[in-house]
This record gives C-alpha cells, sequence and structure tokens, in this order.
C-alpha cells in the first residue's frame, strides 16, 4: 500500500475508548448525526476548514524533502478530529468538557501506543492538541484537533 494511504488508514483504525465513530478518508459522512459522537475524522488540512488560522503550515501539507542518494522522505500534515458534541447542546461548554477531556486522553493514550502508526511513519508522529470549536457538516462542534506532522519513507 503506499505510504500516504497506509498511514492514514492505520490512524482511523486506532481504537480510542469511548469514541463511537472513526472515519477514514474514504467513509467521511456529509454530516455526522449527534447519535455518531464522539467521533474521529482522519481530514487534510486545508480541504475541510474555512479558516487557515487553524492550522497556520497549511502551505507546507506536502512537502518533499532534498532527495539525494539517501532516504526518500516527504513530510505531511494530517488532521484527526474529535467531535464531542453540538456547540450549545445540552448543558454547555461546562458540561461537555469533561467528556471533550476524557475523549482528548483516549486519543493521546491510543497514539502513545503505536506512535509510528504500525511502522508506516518513519519516525514518530509530531502533534499539535487543538481543542475549540470546529464547524463539520454546517454544525459547530466542540472538540478537539490533533494536528499530526508526519515523516514518510518513500519507496522510488
Amino acid at each position: 500500500m503506499p505510504p500516504l494511504r497506509d498511514a492514514l488508514t492505520r490512524l482511523a483504525g486506532l481504537q480510542v475508548p469511548g469514541v463511537a465513530n472513526n472515519f477514514a478518508i474514504d467513509r467521511l459522512p456529509a454530516v455526522i448525526e449527534r447519535s455518531q459522537a464522539p467521533a474521529l475524522l482522519v481530514l487534510l488540512p486545508g480541504l475541510h476548514e474555512r479558516e487557515s488560522s487553524l492550522f497556520r503550515e497549511q502551505g507546507e501539507a506536502f512537502t518533499s524533502l532534498t532527495f539525494s542518494a539517501g532516504p526518500r522522505r516527504a513530510t505531511v500534515l494530517v488532521t484527526h478530529l474529535l467531535l464531542v458534541a453540538p456547540r450549545g447542546s445540552g448543558s454547555g461548554l461546562r458540561g461537555q468538557l469533561p467528556a471533550l477531556v476524557d475523549g482528548i486522553d483516549a486519543c493521546l493514550a491510543a497514539l502513545a501506543a503505536d506512535v509510528t502508526l504500525g511502522d508506516t511513519l518513519a519516525e514518530p508522529t509530531k502533534m499539535r492538541v487543538e481543542p475549540g470549536v470546529f464547524r463539520y457538516g454546517g454544525v459547530d462542534w466542540q472538540g478537539c484537533a490533533f494536528r499530526h506532522r508526519w515523516l514518510l519513507e518513500l519507496q522510488p
């Protein structure tokens, strides 16, 4: 399997306790129903977000490093988006905050158990954790974006 597709598939396959659905890039729904949350979505930055400020490095989403006689590598930015609850539903942020924190902890623990996604990454993922409000399918969701920076080994 090609290195990017393989790494994206493994990210979507992470077993995260408490997450109802983990959507791969080829299974992304147009909308997320409340009954499907908490949900994780594997996304490529810039293709799903209007606000470029959410990921200031979008221009670097696919960066190849200089190819030489050594290893051929590329840097790829990926977002794993955790959606916990629609904004304004139930008891508001105060009521959703414990579930959000638990979801973040569960995601971090799942990734900590496999930082190279089954050796699909040339080195452990580097990740930024961004809790906040994210728009998906026309709905604002309380959630967290896990912004990954991957180094992939390319085959000639």
